[in-house]
């Protein structure tokens, strides 16, 4: 069987709500991570994220979504969703065919309505109209059930890792002939659930975060989401390529629920098997999207990985100093960005960085360049030491 390519790319973050838009924001070093405006939680003066400026109800209007319970994280879903499947050049019956997989990342689901959430446990009455909305699988579902789409559908939360998951299932499931086709990737919104969990965490910073830097004081939250088209090589014809899916990895440390071993041995082992499946040795990747949460423990850990496995490592940054961290839609994001440096043959700042943290000295890229790149890694670490590494080739 010939090689698993990418086909169509669809996103929205807190830079844009197109590829373009994104590719441009990051060229440009943008920071979209700012004062919450619309989601209401206690700590909107106090925590920045990375918010889409868009209401929920012009999202609706936008993508003439007038379904009942419908939730923020399944309009951001479908608005990458869209794109992705216009991009690939995906007819309706495409999208519904048998051979066509649906596979997407999530945690938040509908918890983002956290105070309709609270409302229907506690029994006050019959039900909000939410009730079937609240659980993960909710934003697959209603994806499905908007394209009566029949192929294999599926959602999965690991945590952080959540859509770089769905990605590498999806190459899966095309390479073993349970489908032609895969859309895959992830979406969560912002909540009041969350932004309240990880401040109870002390994870949180009270200013725009500065991942890999010494002085770090922990990450912000964000909300978006991704879909790439992903197709066997034999079916693609004429179609735009954007980059190959390589290689692939998962490993999980079970360290802590919350944090990774210091040694990096999570990390390290699911970079290690991507390059395996991607027959490569690491001298051969150009660059890396690094999980870079700015938390104390990530950076530290992933770095001390980074180290373990090259002996000098490659160009890496963070884009999280651009979106904040979008949780189960960072895999996809991140995914998304990583094939724009290969297509555009480009390597993006990573923003707010200052003085390397003491013991690894790693600096990540400052500037816009250009450059000549063949193999991007693409990292994502979830809570309970879930880690995924995706790599992305040139066509």
């Amino acid at each position: 069987m010939g090689r698993i390519l990418v086909t169509g790319l669809g996103i929205i973050s807190a830079i844009g709500d197109s590829v373009q838009q994104n590719h441009e924001a990051l060229k440009h070093g943008i920071c979209g991570i700012s004062t919450l405006q619309y989601c209401d939680t206690r700590y909107s003066g106090l925590r920045p994220c990375g918010e889409i400026k868009q209401t929920t109800t012009v999202l609706k209007e936008k993508l003439q979504a007038a379904e009942p319970g419908v939730t923020r994280t399944s309009l951001l879903a479908l608005h990458a969703f869209k794109e992705a499947c216009h991009n690939a050049m995906l007819s309706e019956a495409g999208i519904a065919s048998a051979d066509t997989a649906l596979i997407g990342g999530c945690t938040v689901g509908g918890m983002c309505l956290t105070d309709e959430l609270y409302h229907d446990a506690n029994k006050k009455e019959d039900g909000s109209p939410y009730l079937s909305s609240y659980d993960c699988a909710s934003v697959n579902i209603y994806l499905q059930q908007r394209y009566g789409m029949k192929g294999i559908i599926n959602t999965i939360n690991t945590a952080c890792s959540s859509s770089a998951n769905a990605i590498m299932y999806g190459a899966r499931l095309l390479q073993t002939g349970f489908a032609k086709r895969a859309i895959v990737g992830g979406a969560d919104s912002l909540a009041k659930f969350t932004i309240n969990g990880f401040n109870a965490l002390h994870i949180l910073s009270p200013e725009i975060c500065r991942p890999f830097d010494r002085d770090r004081k922990g990450l912000n939250l964000g909300e978006g989401a991704a879909f790439l088209v992903l197709e066997k090589e034999e079916e693609v014809k004429d179609k735009t390529v954007y980059a190959a899916v390589s290689g692939y990895g998962n490993s999980n440390d079970a360290f802590h629920p919350s944090s990774l071993s210091d040694n990096g041995d999570g990390p390290l082992l699911s970079m290690q098997r991507a390059l395996e499946t991607a027959q490569l040795s690491p001298d051969r990747i150009s660059c890396i999207n690094a999980h870079g949460t700015a938390t104390e423990n990530n950076d530290q850990v992933e770095s001390t990985a980074m180290r373990r496995l090259f002996s000098t490592p490659p160009p890496f940054v963070s884009s999280k100093g651009n979106t904040g961290h979008t949780l189960g839609a960072a895999g996809a994001i991140e995914a998304v960005y990583s094939i724009l440096n290969l297509y555009h043959q480009e390597i993006y700042p990573s923003l707010h960085f200052n003085t390397p943290i003491d013991n690894t000295g790693l600096i990540p890229e400052q500037q816009y360049r250009s450059a000549a790149l063949q193999h991007a890694m693409s990292n994502s670490f979830g809570f309970g030491g879930n880690c995924s590494s995706l790599i992305f080739s040139r066509v």
